[in-house]
């Protein structure tokens, strides 16, 4: 799996007993409940939270954070009230007043969930025993959205699927996946697109099974997912067509001085293809910074909020070409 699994990810939904879902709180409740949260996450010991007030971040800072999959999306676009707590050293953020009082999110690289859900649950219960969240014996933790009843935690792996893709198969394993409980989704998770393709495999169903069926279920599908990925890839790397495409992706970035988001888009997943097979000596890893940090959002916060698109595109062709020519 190590050459289609791009990073994991854990996030628990949570929400305070006998305190109403964020949607029936009025700003100040929610300015009250974010001090609370925020008080009782920094007085943890092991961990080395940094506190954002979402309400003071412009837009562009707000969707730099979706891009580095730090905050979701919804959670960028309603940030009254909202809070944001962040340890970067071992990956985990806290949404505060997003849909639920809080979500726990903890992201790391490859498929390493079994250890991603250990250090969220040990956060989980450290807040708990502070915080007291609001469960269900019959139902288990009560979350705003019915979908996340249960365990309240989605597990995904955002995945590199270029084979799959191509051939046209992805859309039969989405079905297929539909199946037993997970769902695939795009680069942002719900109603997102696929970029790259990349594209994320998560659980749909967190109620009436346990945080641990969970993970061996969504591991066992990706596993299989991964083989019929790389099946596809062995053909599609034997393909001198294909070959070709990967080099020639590989000489345009290197010497582009204009490239906009979709174009890089494709030709990164062309070169990340190459890298993964064997045919380019890159870094995947770099490749993945690369692609966060030639976002729009991201590429306007660190070179002005005011730039405009073909401005973006020249800038991220600059970008570009230092990386790949500096390797």
């Amino acid at each position: 799996m190590d050459k289609t699994v791009v990073s994991s990810r854990i996030r628990l939904a949570r929400n305070l007993k006998d305190t109403p879902f964020v949607s029936r709180l009025n700003p100040e409740a929610k300015k009250d409940l974010r001090e609370k949260i925020k008080t009782a996450a920094k007085s943890l010991t092991g961990y080395n939270f940094d506190y954002i007030d979402m309400e003071a971040l412009t837009t562009i800072q707000a969707g730099s954070m979706v891009e580095e999959h730090l905050i979701s999306p919804e959670f960028a676009n309603d940030r009254t009230g909202a809070g944001l707590l962040l340890d970067r050293k071992q990956n985990i953020s806290i949404m505060i007043n997003e849909e639920d009082h809080l979500r726990i999110q903890v992201i790391g690289q490859g498929e390493k969930l079994e250890r991603l859900y250990e250090t969220a649950n040990h956060l989980d219960d450290a807040l708990d025993k502070k915080l007291h969240f609001a469960f269900s014996e019959k139902l288990g933790f009560l979350t705003h959205c019915p979908t996340n009843l249960g365990t309240g935690m989605r597990a995904s792996v955002m995945m590199h699927l270029p084979g799959l893709h191509e051939s046209g198969l992805i859309n039969k394993i989405i079905n297929t996946v539909s199946q037993v409980g997970l769902t695939v989704r795009g680069l942002y998770g719900e109603g997102s697109q696929p970029g790259a393709c990349l594209y994320q495999v998560s659980n749909q169903i967190s109620l009436g099974i346990t945080e641990e069926d969970i993970l061996h279920r969504l591991l066992e599908v990706v596993s299989q997912i991964a083989q019929n990925e790389a099946v596809l890839r062995e053909k599609m790397l034997e393909n001198i067509n294909i070959e070709d495409r990967i080099f020639r992706a590989y000489g345009i970035l290197q010497k582009a001085r204009l490239i906009s988001s979709q174009e890089f888009s494709k030709l990164l997943s062309d070169i990340r293809l190459g890298a993964e097979g064997g045919l380019l000596n890159l870094d995947v890893n770099t490749l993945d910074e690369l692609f966060i940090k030639s976002q729009p959002y991201t590429l306007m916060l660190y070179g002005g909020e005011n730039m405009e698109i073909r401005r973006r595109d020249m800038k991220r062709a600059e970008l570009i070409r230092q990386t790949l020519n500096n390797k």
